[in-house]
């Protein structure tokens, strides 16, 4: 019964997350959001809504870390910062949406965080390995 009870809780709280991220994806294009606001809903919403993680699931305890830490607490920031009046607006609108948005922006910015990250790992390791190969 207890269990029965942290599953359902564990399944309203997920939809409620999905909600924000959906209206949080629309506050970032709403012209009545604050700038502020609008940076951190588009960059929380991109990074949710991405279909690859920065960090993958399958790397151990850390490859979970954005999903159940990082997004969430994005989430609240983003949250504060647009009006309570607008964001109850955007959450209206979320609950009637059918499909979940994906953010090819989200996806653009990852991609570059890994080739960035593989350069400048080449480019530390490049040195050495070429000094080893002589």
């Amino acid at each position: 019964m207890i269990l029965d009870n942290g599953i359902q809780a564990a399944k309203r709280w997920a939809r409620l997350i999905k909600r924000d991220v959906i209206a949080l994806w629309l506050a970032a294009r709403d012209r009545r959001t604050p700038t502020s606001a609008k940076i951190v809903a588009g960059a929380v919403a991109a990074y949710a809504l991405s279909p690859i993680d920065l960090i993958p699931d399958f790397i151990p305890i850390i490859g979970y870390l954005d999903d159940l830490l990082i997004v969430p607490l994005g989430i609240l920031l983003a949250v504060r910062l647009v009006p309570p009046v607008l964001m109850a607006e955007f959450r209206g609108l979320a609950s009637q949406q059918e499909g979940r948005p994906v953010s090819r922006a989200g996806l653009l910015v990852i991609v570059g965080i890994w080739i960035a990250v593989a350069g400048i790992a080449g480019w530390y390791v490049w040195p050495k390995a070429r000094h080893l190969m002589m």
